[in-house]
């Protein structure tokens, strides 16, 4: 008698609820946190002007703009929930889709506990009593949310636009305060004087590669722009709704970071906040006198509620497709009533308050940063891989200027990573054994799941 298959489909599939304003809701909720306010001084001061600075962001923007409509063709091509482990798989096999599943899921508990650690730091700056706590609230934030997303997917819908929209209305609301006070002179005649007092401008290759680190930085800011691929089998309509959210997500975070940017430079001119380590806080001082540190704090709470509740909506789609493809335990496929993969959810979770807890989600950021780079790369050479492998399958939706944007975006991904050993080579170093590592690992679980 034939053994009974584990890849037996299971009792309760995931919903297919969301839209457009979800996906919206999810880039923007994935992709801004709190780089955003902190970020641009390190930029300005690599820069020679505010032209390069603002033109340096709006790149950015295109670029993942770029990534974004590339990677719509895979999710709507292959319209199921669990992110570039997905693509990875079907493009290149059973292994490297492990590797890039598990590194994605480990990357993403510890995004969840970074979140949830700096909500708790900003409730002890909002509130000093609370600044014994601040490891407990971290823990009950990732539990509120985790309740939340148990409910079902509609309900982490709703909470997912909510704050995405706060976060959106309060980043712009600081803005508008900000380009609504007279400019720190003009910030023509901001650059001007810079230049005419010899503002320290790197030339030839050390500018080149001044300009490759602020863009690496810039891209991190922006880094999330996909979260909507963990969700594509959840979309009502993949084909036309994925590249349409893809897109009007990533403008929306381009808009919203390209309007901060010239309002921090509106009121403290290129050389102010060339340097700043806090550029929102220095700003909104500047408008709202000593209540500027406390406002951004409170907008930065806001916006990185958004960003947690995101990530962790995300982080159980992956061990789900994967167990749905036979390469963990076919529980952790298990879907309730609402649409929620139930178990991968508890399982993230858990993982995301260890590290909370034991403080070593640091680490696995540190490795993450360079996981990401390979994620995307490999994502992006799957769509090549994938048409020529299968030419005919249906697309709805294909890339923008394929082979010439795919191409761009991919040799920009590879380029970071090779950038990842030369500025941080130790940890791209640990990074690379974790990944020889997993084979054993996949051996392993391979084994146990199909016993």
């Amino acid at each position: 008698m034939p053994k009974t298959s584990s890849a037996k489909p299971a009792a309760r599939s995931l919903l297919k609820v969301l839209g457009v304003a979800f996906g919206i809701a999810i880039i923007v909720g994935n992709t801004i946190g709190s780089g955003i306010l902190r970020t641009p001084g390190e930029i300005a001061a690599a820069l020679p002007s505010a032209g390069w600075f603002m033109g340096l962001w709006f790149a950015g923007g295109l670029y993942a703009l770029c990534g974004a409509m590339t990677m719509a063709e895979l999710a709507v091509m292959i319209p199921k929930s669990g992110g570039q482990y997905v693509y990875a798989r079907r493009a290149l096999g059973e292994y490297p889709g492990f590797v890039i599943g598990w590194t994605d899921w480990i990357s993403v508990c510890a995004a969840t506990a970074l979140a949830s650690i700096a909500l708790g730091e900003l409730s002890a700056t909002l509130i000093p009593s609370l600044a014994p706590y601040q490891t407990r609230i971290a823990v009950m934030t990732t539990l509120a949310f985790t309740a939340i997303h148990w409910i079902g997917v509609r309900s982490g819908d709703r909470t997912q636009q909510l704050l995405s929209v706060l976060k959106t209305l309060a980043l712009l609301a600081i803005a508008a305060a900000c380009l609504s006070r007279s400019a720190a002179g003009d910030v023509a005649a901001s650059d001007a004087a810079s230049d005419a007092a010899a503002r320290t401008i790197p030339s030839g290759m050390f500018f080149a590669s001044a300009l490759v680190l602020s863009f690496q930085g810039v891209l991190y800011t922006f880094d999330g722009w996909n979260g909507l691929v963990y969700f594509s089998g959840e979309v009502k309509d993949p084909g036309r709704e994925i590249p349409k959210s893809m897109m009007w997500g990533v403008i929306a975070v381009t808009v919203v970071y390209l309007a901060l940017n010239w309002a921090f430079l509106h009121v403290l001119g290129i050389d102010g906040l060339s340097g700043e380590k806090f550029a929102a806080v220095a700003a909104a001082k500047a408008v709202f006198g000593a209540t500027g540190e406390r406002i951004v704090t409170v907008v930065m709470a806001v916006s990185l509620l958004g960003n947690a509740s995101a990530i962790l909506m995300q982080a159980p789609r992956v061990p789900y497709a994967m167990a749905e493809d036979g390469l963990l335990s076919r529980r952790i496929a298990t879907v309730n009533a609402g649409g929620t993969p139930t178990t991968a959810l508890f399982l993230s979770a858990m993982v995301s308050i260890i590290l909370i807890v034991s403080g070593t989600f640091q680490t696995v950021i540190a490795l993450a940063a360079f996981f990401y780079v390979v994620q995307y790369a490999t994502t992006f050479a799957s769509l090549f891989v994938l048409r020529y492998k299968e030419p005919d399958t249906p697309r709805p939706y294909r890339a923008w200027g394929y082979p010439v944007i795919p191409a761009i975006v991919l040799v920009g991904a590879l380029g970071f990573l090779a950038g990842s050993y030369v500025t941080d080579t130790a940890n791209s170093l640990h990074a690379t054994y974790v990944v020889v590592a997993s084979y054993p690992v996949y051996l392993i679980t391979r084994r146990l799941v199909r016993k």
